[in-house]
């Protein structure tokens, strides 16, 4: 997992890349009809329903645009919220509030879509004891608000990117030359390199789980499109030996049924791509 210096400096660059491509060289439309000393109120207004996120990445983008802009912070991230909810005010320079605007509205739109998608599928497989995790399958640039969006609704992050966990896929393995020889390379590897990063590996039936299991220091095996029948099996094939994780077009129709299996989580690459924003306005208040 990424620290909390990585993921503060993830958060500074999206913002400071946000402004500069929405504000450019000036808000030439601000600019052009409202005096530099004018002062107004807007509320940040919800106009659906579901799990709110973003409320604490609006406060950075709102204190980066202007420090003097103040917030009265009325629902938190990870609260349920219906149509007609406020979730903040903000007060100060009008032009300011504009420049913000947009940035903040795209990103809560789509860090509470993730969230409320996340929360969904958690509900899903309450007290089953398994756990849900997001993929690398994000939003160019805006990774972290992505994942950050999973945390808020409940679900766990998968490893953020390609430098913070092994992970032998599919196209690992035969560009490798089978299971073991990618594991003994990567073992080696990793200890050439002094680095210590967790080996998780994927199985893509029962004969390569069994495969797997022959090597030492697997942190986590990934049982990709396996049905109910051989999940189960491989449940009990693998044991404590390590964790598991089942992944693969799980969707809220079978979400609760791997689970039942006894894996230790389920990964989705749908809370992430595939959600419709939460439909969100920012009002002046007069």
């Amino acid at each position: 997992m990424i620290t909390q210096e990585q993921f503060d400096t993830e958060v500074k660059m999206i913002i400071a890349n946000a402004i500069r491509e929405d504000v450019g060289d000036g808000d030439h439309s601000s600019l052009a009809c409202i005096p530099d000393n004018a002062r107004g109120r807007a509320k940040l207004l919800v106009k659906d329903k579901g799990i709110i996120g973003g409320v604490n990445f609006a406060k950075k983008v709102f204190a980066y645009v202007d420090k003097n802009l103040r917030l009265d912070v009325k629902i938190e991230d990870g609260t349920s919220v219906s149509f007609g909810d406020v979730v903040m005010y903000v007060e100060g320079s009008s032009q300011s509030i504009l420049k913000a605007e947009r940035t903040v509205l795209n990103a809560m739109q789509r860090m509470s879509a993730i969230a409320t998608k996340t929360k969904m599928f958690v509900d899903l497989i309450e007290g089953t004891g398994t756990k849900i995790l997001d993929t690398r399958k994000t939003t160019p640039g805006i990774r972290v608000l992505e994942k950050w969006a999973v945390k808020i609704g409940g679900g766990e992050n998968h490893r953020f990117a390609l430098y913070d966990m092994i992970m032998l896929k599919d196209n690992h393995i035969d560009f490798a030359g089978g299971i073991t020889k990618a594991i003994e390379m990567t073992k080696n590897y990793l200890k050439d390199t002094k680095k210590d990063l967790q080996i998780m590996v994927e199985a893509r039936n029962l004969t390569e789980v069994e495969e797997i299991l022959q090597n030492d220091g697997i942190y986590r095996i990934m049982l990709d499109n396996f049905d109910y029948e051989d999940t189960r099996k491989a449940v009990k094939l693998i044991g404590n030996k390590c964790l598991t994780e089942s992944s693969g077009n799980i969707n809220e129709d079978t979400i609760r049924f791997y689970a039942e299996c006894g894996v230790n989580y389920i990964s989705s690459g749908a809370l992430t791509h595939s959600v419709y924003n939460m439909d969100l306005s920012l009002k002046a208040v007069k």
